[in-house]
This record gives C-alpha cells, sequence and structure tokens, in this order.
C-alpha cells in the first residue's frame, strides 16, 4: 500500500467534522486528478481500514477525515437515502471520491450543447476531477452508500451555488471551521 493511504485520525466530533490541519509554508505541488483517484479507489478496496469508523445520521451527511497530508488529505462519507451535498466547488482543490458501498448520483453542467449531466455512480466506482469542477452528489437509492474522498491541496474553502435557469448561482461559501 502507498504512504498516501496511511491512516492519520484526527478526532471525531458527534457529526464527524474535525479541525483543519495546519499547513506548511512550503507546501508540496497538489497531486492530480488520476493520483487522487488511485487513492481513493486503493483504501476504497480495503474496508478493514475505514469500515469501523462509519456512522450512519438521519439528520445530515456523516464524514470524517482519515488523512490529513501537507499535499492531500481523505475523508470518509456516509450516506442515507434523500441526503445530498447540493452543488458545490472544492474552493480550487484537485480531486476524487469512490463509492466502495451503495450507489450515487452525481450531477454536473456540461458544455452549451450538454445542459444538465446525471450519471449514475455505482459502488466500485471512482470519480476524478480539476481544480475547477461544480457538482451536486446524492443518495437517491433506498439503501446507505460509503464513500472515499481526496483533495489536493487539502480543502481550504468550498463554494455552494443554486442551479437556476442561467446556470449556477454562488449562495455561500465555507472554511475548514464548519465542518
Amino acid at each position: 500500500m502507498s504512504t498516501h493511504t496511511s491512516l492519520d485520525l484526527a478526532p471525531a466530533t458527534p457529526t464527524g467534522a474535525v479541525a483543519a490541519a495546519e499547513t506548511p509554508a512550503e507546501a508540496r505541488a497538489p497531486l492530480t486528478p488520476s493520483t487522487l483517484r488511485a487513492i481513493v479507489r486503493e483504501l476504497a478496496e480495503q474496508p478493514d481500514q475505514w469500515i469501523h469508523h462509519v456512522r450512519l445520521s438521519t439528520e445530515e451527511r456523516w464524514y470524517r477525515r482519515l488523512v490529513a497530508d501537507d499535499d492531500h488529505e481523505v475523508w470518509l462519507i456516509s450516506w442515507l437515502p434523500g441526503q445530498s451535498t447540493g452543488f458545490h466547488d472544492h474552493g480550487g482543490s484537485r480531486g476524487a471520491f469512490a463509492v466502495a458501498l451503495g450507489e450515487l448520483e452525481e450531477l454536473s453542467l456540461g458544455g452549451p450543447d450538454q445542459g444538465l449531466l446525471i450519471r449514475r455512480v455505482p459502488a466500485g466506482t471512482a470519480r476524478a476531477f480539476g481544480p475547477e469542477y461544480v457538482h451536486d452528489v446524492r443518495n437517491t437509492a433506498s439503501g446507505p452508500a460509503v464513500t472515499l474522498h481526496a483533495y489536493s491541496p487539502p480543502l481550504s474553502s468550498m463554494a455552494h451555488y443554486d442551479l437556476r435557469a442561467g446556470g449556477l448561482v454562488r449562495t455561500s461559501e465555507e472554511g475548514p471551521e464548519q465542518w
């Protein structure tokens, strides 16, 4: 197993939120989306590394940071039916996620000729994206789902958007203190 997937667990709050990791002044270059995809795919295939941390919450998606490194972080997220992220970006970070258990749906905007894209993301599937990517991930299935997410550099902010007739409209931004 690569050093990228070693678990460096931070203490979780009741909803799974953790304090932000301090970033050194000279952070390493961001990892590529394909490297992040390999990290989450490899970890998703090793449930003994994370399954004992999973919690299900009827209030909201539950999450916990598993890895906090200088150049990337990895989050474990559980989803009950009906839970979603809403449209959001990743504050300029590259990212990837793998569905380890269950099934999710991902919505994103394609080019002018494509409109709204809806992808089914079943267990065993990993998706990767660049720093400008905006999407909505949701559990539209009848059972719970568990995902692993990697970001590089580690998340520093996330903006939220509403989908309107003219496209996406930015509505708010949050930082690590809200996770």
